[in-house]
């Protein structure tokens, strides 16, 4: 580990509730908590802190992002579970029901007429 990360992790377990993103804050809050002679080595460690810290905000929004999604992802899933149990115990339900109570099924569309009441040909479809 470089000399800039281990002296910004050195300052950031002490005092990290004193530093933000904001690199010029970060610059003033390092010289009240530290005594650095430097002006370059100052920068350097205020912008490590500042890039450490933004990314450490990035990452956080983006698992709670994943987290959300896979919330919806099982929300839905259960949604369309539950909905599958319905039908399942709505079927079971008529299933069980005796013959007598069971609903009369719908007619077919077209049902077949007995020989004796299909229409007639007339002469002209009768085969030759």
């Amino acid at each position: 580990m470089n000399r800039i990360k281990r002296l910004s992790h050195e300052v950031l377990d002490q005092h990290k509730s004193k530093f933000g993103v904001d690199f010029v804050d970060n610059k003033k809050t390092l010289d009240e908590v530290s005594i650095i002679r430097s002006k370059g080595l100052r920068n350097e460690i205020a912008g490590f802190i500042t890039r450490f810290l933004k990314r450490e905000i990035r990452d956080q929004q983006a698992k709670e992002a994943k987290i959300d999604a896979d919330e919806q992802i099982v929300n839905e899933a259960e949604a369309t579970s539950n909905e599958s149990v319905a039908e399942i115990t709505q079927t079971q339900s008529v299933l069980e029901q005796p013959p007598s109570e069971q609903p009369e099924q719908p007619p077919s569309e077209q049902p077949e007429q007995p020989p004796s009441e299909q229409p007639e040909k007339s002469p002209s479809e009768q085969p030759e």
